[in-house]
């Protein structure tokens, strides 16, 4: 599962130091990244970091150099600024770097300590800032489909039915002929399966935007995650793609099985989807605190971050043919279970959608 406290980058050539300084972190619940000079820095930032803790003299550069560098391609991180030699000039070097802080070597753990969680809470909330301004946009975008929807149920859905029974009678009618090509058809079933397109298209439309009550049970959603999987294996398979689930034991928990199921049919689908052959989809469920998680990675491109910013947004997509309404009625159905979902990268480069739902059932998250 992913880490919740923070990513922490560590720049310095002063080895010993920097395994003082990483076990200090790692004991706190952070994860550490280590580089010994700029050149490895800028791979590991390129990873993703939180804080990134630089050591002013480098052996292949001037660290505060790095911290413009790092600040200009992670705006929302942070950089601790770290000296032995501390003085007027360094000070205001690290100002003009856009550090957050700047320590003096050796640093108490207690200041290290407080100094990066301070840097951190700066970081979180740039990030929940963000996360109210995608809430509220998305907020103005479902009150409008809403109003939509009521129109939609009987301006579209009758007509839909109406000629698909009007297809069906001609269709019987044609097959009672005698002498006809056999070609006759295929224009007939070509309307068919447009009209059903349509009508998917519709009902996936209306349960989004009008979704029903949850109904309860007790679920076991390791026993779940194990039947998606085993469900859509075939067509994995056929994707010419291994797809496996790994559970571990987790308490039951009280969800609404037919529409938290649909949910995670549609995340692995769209992981099988985006993977390409000899490729990867792996479901993994475990327990964090009060919370049962399930992630779902895969090994193909990945989602850029201008698109996980938006990709739970009703109608946007990336697919050519798309309805952009997949992924919003995921985030609705998790989030009306006072669940959360993300979207991050996985560990072999792909995508990870991180499902996290309360053991108790919970409130919707708004």
């Amino acid at each position: 599962m992913a880490d919740r406290h923070g990513v922490i980058l560590l720049v310095d050539d002063n080895a010993a130091l920097v395994d003082n300084l990483a076990e200090i972190l790692d004991d706190a619940g952070y994860a550490v990244r280590r580089a010994g000079s700029i050149s490895t820095a800028r791979t590991e930032a390129g990873r993703g970091f939180d804080v990134a803790l630089v050591d002013l003299r480098l052996p292949d550069g001037d660290g505060t150099e790095l911290a413009r560098e790092l600040r200009t391609a992670a705006p929302d991180a942070q950089v601790i600024l770290l000296t032995g030699f501390a003085s007027t000039e360094s000070a205001a070097a690290a100002v003009r770097a856009g550090a957050f802080a700047y320590l003096v070597k050796p640093t108490p753990p207690g200041d290290l300590l407080l100094t990066v969680e301070q840097a951190l809470q700066n970081v979180r909330l740039v990030e929940e800032r963000r996360e109210l301004s995608r809430r509220a946009q998305r907020a103005e975008k479902l009150a409008a489909v809403g109003t939509l929807a009521a129109g939609l149920s009987h301006e579209i859905k009758n007509p839909l039915n109406a000629a698909t029974l009007q297809l069906t009678v001609l269709e019987r009618r044609l097959k009672r002929l005698e002498g006809l090509p056999a070609d006759i058809f295929a224009p007939l079933d070509a309307v068919q399966s447009e009209i059903k397109r349509l009508a998917s298209f519709l009902d996936e439309f209306l349960q989004f935007a009008r979704p029903r009550e949850l109904q309860r049970t007790s679920v076991d959603l390791s026993r779940l995650a194990v039947e998606v999987g085993d469900f859509l294996r075939p067509q994995a398979t056929a994707a010419q793609l291994s797809l496996e689930v790994e559970t571990t034991p987790v308490p039951s928990c009280d969800v609404d099985e037919p529409r938290l199921r649909q949910a995670l049919l549609n995340l692995v689908l769209n992981a099988i989807q985006a993977t390409p052959p000899g490729g990867s989809v792996a479901v993994v469920t475990g327990l964090d605190g009060d919370d049962v998680c399930i992630c779902i990675d895969d090994s193909g491109p990945g989602v850029p971050a201008v698109v996980r910013a938006r990709i739970f947004e009703p109608f946007f997509t990336t697919k050519e043919g798309g309805t952009g309404l997949g992924l919003p009625m995921v985030h609705a159905i998790v989030q009306q279970h006072g669940g959360t979902i993300t979207v991050e990268a996985a560990p072999n480069g792909g995508a990870r959608f991180h499902v996290r739902l309360p053991l108790g059932g919970g409130q919707p998250r708004k």
